[in-house]
Parts: C-alpha cells; sequence; structure tokens
C-alpha cells in the first residue's frame, strides 16, 4: 500500500479508515516506523503547518490528532515488539486552579503526533505533583498551560518547584495559553513559549532532536 493513502487520511481525520489502513499496512508487513513517520507522523507536522497558515482551524485539528490517535493505537503494541521507541518524553498539565482542558489536550496530541511519549496530568495540577511526575516517568519535557489570567502565576509556583528541587537543569519547560506571551515565560524562567499546539509539537520534536544527536 501507498502510506501516502494513510497520511491523507490522517489529515482528513477518518479514524476508522486510519486504523483499517494501519492494519493493512502491519499485514503487508510494512516496517512499523515507517508507518509511524511517513504514515502519521509527516501528516500530524502538515496539519500544524496548515493550521498556522489559517488553512484550517482547532476542529479539524482535533479530529486529525484523533485519527493518528487511533492508529496509535493498533501500531503501539507492534513498535514495543519490535524495540522502536518514542523520540523522547514529555509531561502536560494545566495548572491549579484552572479546569480548561482543550488546548491543553490538542497541544498533548500534537506533542504525541510528533513521535513523543506523553503523559497527561490533566487539570488543575499541583506543582509538586509536576515534579514529581517529570521524576517519576524520566520525562524530557515538561509542557505547562493556563487558560486564565488568574492562574497564570502558578506557572511560576511549577517553575519554583522544580527549582527547590533542584532538578530544574534536567528539564526543557515550555509554557502556553490563552494569556501566556514571550514576555512572561522569560519572566517566569521557561525554556520556551508556543503560542499555538502545533509549534508546541514542532518545537518539542526540534529540542529532542538537538540534544539527542
Amino acid at each position: 500500500m501507498d502510506l501516502k493513502e494513510l497520511s491523507l487520511t490522517v489529515e482528513k481525520g477518518n479514524a476508522k479508515k486510519v486504523k483499517e489502513l494501519v492494519v493493512q499496512a502491519i499485514e503487508e508487513k510494512i516496517d512499523p516506523a515507517t508507518i509511524l513517520n511517513e504514515g502519521m507522523i509527516s501528516a500530524m507536522a502538515e496539519v500544524g503547518t496548515k493550521f498556522k497558515n489559517n488553512e484550517i482551524y482547532v476542529p479539524e485539528m482535533l479530529i486529525a490528532a484523533r485519527a493518528m490517535s487511533a492508529g496509535l493505537q493498533v501500531l503501539e503494541p507492534i513498535l514495543a515488539e519490535t524495540g522502536v521507541k518514542p523520540i523522547g518524553k514529555a509531561i502536560i498539565g494545566t495548572v491549579k486552579g484552572d479546569l480548561h482542558d482543550i488546548g491543553k489536550n490538542l497541544c498533548a496530541m500534537m506533542v504525541e503526533g510528533a513521535g513523543i511519549e506523553v503523559y497527561d496530568l490533566g487539570i488543575d495540577v499541583p506543582a509538586e505533583e509536576f515534579v514529581k511526575k517529570a521524576e517519576e516517568l524520566g520525562a524530557d519535557i515538561v509542557v505547562i498551560s493556563a487558560l486564565l489570567t488568574t492562574t497564570m502565576p502558578y506557572i511560576q509556583e511549577v517553575i519554583d518547584s522544580f527549582n527547590k528541587s533542584s532538578v530544574r537543569d534536567k528539564y526543557y519547560i515550555m509554557i502556553g495559553g490563552a494569556p501566556v506571551t514571550e514576555e512572561f515565560a522569560e519572566k517566569v524562567g521557561a525554556d520556551l513559549y508556543t503560542p499555538d499546539a502545533a509549534t508546541a509539537g514542532e518545537k518539542a520534536k526540534e529540542y529532542l532532536v538537538s540534544v539527542k544527536v
């Protein structure tokens, strides 16, 4: 089969068809890493580019990301068996006091779509939980989301917790959310501010590739 068909199906967000095509690719003995990279990760990169160019919007991104997740459900056990590993690990969560999750969920999907294992802490996450899980899972990247001006200060609390635990240098901290800015990221000591989910996935991958070369 032509993996371009799988890639286009992911872009269109047809989860059922994506599953079928992944199964077909496996049956045809196509290398699982090739299925992942050429059939799905490439699709999400294209989705991210289209989003940044205003050719598609959040609903289309969510649908495509869910289609990829459906394909990954089929592919991940095969990848594990063949020893194909993600390029890195990330944890993501919305800070304490903030119950918004749509942006955070989309960001998690796009980071996963970049070939990174993602552990979602959920919403209303205390600062110490970010540190605990990052250490427990051996994460490379910590992604912190805040969607309200009133909860933005908790991003500082999370970063302060990493500093107090003397583990700050182990992690690449990315932050985002509607009220967050580049200036705020510099002020709180984050490594990177990303304006949208597509950029988050792209920059997370760039970072991991750069440190693991």
